[in-house]
């Protein structure tokens, strides 16, 4: 269900706020380090930054399509290294339990997604199907414990 538009509001001006009062002056040390600094990924799970898009029920934020927009223009502001930390919890790697996992995954893995707790990741390339997703053939086999 979508926000009302005052709450809306205040979420673009606190994401606003927060991409130029803290991220914006960070952009040069995580361009020379080559990552976002822990602290700044805990500050990202507080905000709810990982659970943009899961539904209310397992956590999340439930943001529309059109609200998550919203926010990416924000955090468009600034560098791109910021939003890829949470970027795949709020896409491809909580989407596809959305919509088609069992209740039993959703309660499971959801809201562990949505408070970054667990980071979701997607194997997109293979030598011999490129960027083809339907053309994949690797596979993840239990082995012990692993």
């Amino acid at each position: 269900m979508p926000l009302d538009p005052q709450t809306l509001g205040d979420l673009i001006t606190e994401v606003r706020r927060y991409v130029k009062e803290r991220l914006i002056p960070l952009e040069a040390r995580v361009a020379e380090e080559d990552h976002v600094p822990g602290e700044v990924v805990d500050e990202m799970r507080r905000l709810g930054f990982f659970g943009l898009t899961t539904p209310e029920e397992y956590g999340g934020l439930g943001l529309t399509m059109v609200e998550e927009v919203l926010v990416d223009f924000e955090l468009g502001r600034c560098s791109p290294a910021f939003r890829s930390v949470f970027g795949t919890n709020n896409g491809i790697g909580s989407q596809a339990i959305v919509m088609a996992g069992t209740e039993e995954q959703k309660q499971r893995y959801l809201p562990r997604i949505a408070s970054g707790e667990i980071i979701g990741s997607f194997a997109l390339t293979e030598p011999e199907a490129g960027s083809d997703a339907a053309s994949l053939t690797t596979r993840a086999v239990r082995d012990g414990d692993g």
